[in-house]
């Protein structure tokens, strides 16, 4: 049987929104209380009062604060370049034996090209693949013998240039992902390579996202 506190921190851990509420001291805390007292009560199979829920979270916040924030804002200060490409298709195609070839035979004819946008990500089961929409007809004359899922065009590409120690921040991704959907921007892949970091999202919402990512930035050097 675990302890109220350890409860209220598995609670708490899988809701990303209220812990950060809860290290902001924006959230009521007894209202909180009450709001997860259920859960806590079921984890601890037995009834909790709520002041002693209101006092597990008051311990927790600043373990939790640490947690989100040692290092971060730091990382966040030293984003690089923010790189926008327009005009882009977004193709999901069933894995098969031939689907690497298929990409070859595209890479060979944009090998000379320098304006072109193209990624192919290969999943389990499926492969995505993105690429500039002047390049669609190339796409599908060389896939045509694969199994496309979906297609979406009219979309547009945000890259973020990362610091080479990203990979050893907890929670720098979480950061950029909570921003985004803060504001409702919907998006429709993520693509990542060790010092890069690319999300595709409708043409409507590039303009909005490029302020929102930049804002980012920025407002971490005013929170100094």
């Amino acid at each position: 049987m675990i302890t109220v506190s350890q409860a209220v921190e598995k609670v708490i851990r899988v809701k990303p929104f209220l812990v950060e509420a809860l290290c902001d001291g924006i959230l009521n805390v007894s209202s909180l209380a009450r709001q997860i007292q259920p859960a806590v009560e079921k984890l601890v199979e037995k009834n909790v009062k709520q002041g002693a829920i209101v006092m597990s979270l008051n311990r927790l916040a600043p373990q939790l604060d640490y947690s989100l924030n040692k290092n971060l804002q730091k990382m966040m200060e030293s984003l690089g370049d923010i790189i926008v490409r327009s005009n882009l298709t977004d193709y999901t195609f069933k894995n098969s034996n031939t689907i690497f070839q298929s990409h070859t035979r595209v890479m060979q004819e944009i090998s000379n090209q320098q304006d072109v946008f193209y990624t192919l990500v290969r999943g389990v089961f499926e492969s995505n693949l993105v690429v500039s929409s002047t390049y669609e007809d190339l796409v599908e004359k060389h896939f045509s013998e694969e199994e496309c899922i979906w297609r979406k065009d009219e979309l547009s590409a945000i890259t973020l240039k990362l610091p080479a120690s990203n990979i050893q921040i907890t929670g720098f991704y979480y950061q950029i992902l909570k921003t985004i959907a803060y504001e409702g921007i919907n998006i429709k892949e993520v693509i990542s390579t060790t010092n890069e970091f690319t999300i595709i999202v409708n043409d409507q919402d590039v303009d909005r996202g490029f302020t929102i990512l930049k804002n980012l930035k920025q407002s971490n050097k005013l929170d100094k």
